[in-house]
């Protein structure tokens, strides 16, 4: 079995150096591959209100045969329920669905700033940690400033920001913020697009250190202080993907992955891009 490490979030929490992204599993496919990814050693598993797939995760957490307290299941606040209450609301939806008496991690999913009620939103979430509704929250697709004004305004730090992170897009500088900070950087799209395993320096890189390519991608996120959330319904895939904590990159092979940064590969800019 996968023996993930975990790092310690800024309230305490502990929280897995890999993790599973579920976008897209469904239906009992779906359960039977988050079933797999738990039974594997996963001990993270994210999903959202947009996922479609919070009974699922249910039901997988269910069905997987191990304990509770030993999973930490993230989900996010949709942009259509922004603000004090409908994030309360948000969450107490999300718990019903999968049938869970807390959500570990719970984040607001995209800012949305012409909207301008995340501060709102975070508002909302605090409450709901004081509740005992969530263990610790977050936010995802957050810039330096939205963090900043959500400190300034609140007192209270996010734990985690969720971002486009990748060897085409490093974020340098909103890592270096969050370090200074104390928010755990999580990586969404890790392995990028295909043509990232092609890469000529990552491909040479997999024999030097006697792994597949895509282990030395996801390794490159664990040195970088960040946690992947690779995402596969192959139960042999998701093994691969976190099995990366047998062999370490040297300082300059990780500087010459950040090196082949060439800019965001989705459309998700947070001050412009919006998702309800």
């Amino acid at each position: 079995m996968l023996n993930i490490p975990t790092v310690t979030l800024n309230d305490g929490a502990a929280f897995p150096e890999v993790g599973l992204g579920t976008y897209n599993l469904r239906g009992e496919a779906g359960v039977e591959a988050m079933v797999a990814a738990v039974q594997s050693g996963y001990r993270l598993l994210d999903t959202a209100v947009n996922y479609e797939n919070e009974t699922e995760v249910g039901e997988a957490i269910r069905r997987s045969g191990v304990d509770r307290d030993e999973l930490v299941i993230t989900s996010k606040i949709p942009g259509r329920q922004h603000g004090r209450k409908e994030a309360v609301d948000s969450i107490r939806g999300s718990l019903d669905r999968m049938r869970l008496d807390r959500i570990d991690l719970h984040l607001i999913h995209w800012p949305n700033p012409s909207v301008d009620r995340y501060l709102d939103t975070w508002r909302g979430m605090i409450d709901a940690r004081e509740e005992g509704l969530v263990r610790s929250i977050g936010v995802s697709n957050f810039t330096e400033a939205m963090l900043t004004r959500l400190i300034d305004e609140t007192g209270v730090t996010p734990a985690v920001n969720q971002i486009e992170l990748h060897p085409y897009y490093p974020q340098s500088a909103l890592r270096a913020f969050h370090a200074e900070h104390g928010i755990r950087t999580e990586s969404w799209s890790p392995l990028a697009r295909r043509e990232l395993m092609l890469e000529k320096l990552i491909a040479e890189l997999a024999v030097v250190y006697a792994v597949t390519p895509t282990q030395i991608v996801v390794r490159w996120h664990v040195q970088l202080g960040s946690t992947p959330i690779p995402k596969s319904a192959d139960a042999d895939r998701q093994r691969e993907n976190a099995d990366v904590f047998g062999f370490t990159l040297a300082d300059d092979h990780v500087e010459a992955l950040s090196r082949l940064e060439r800019g965001r590969l989705w459309d998700g800019d947070p001050d412009t891009h919006e998702e309800m």
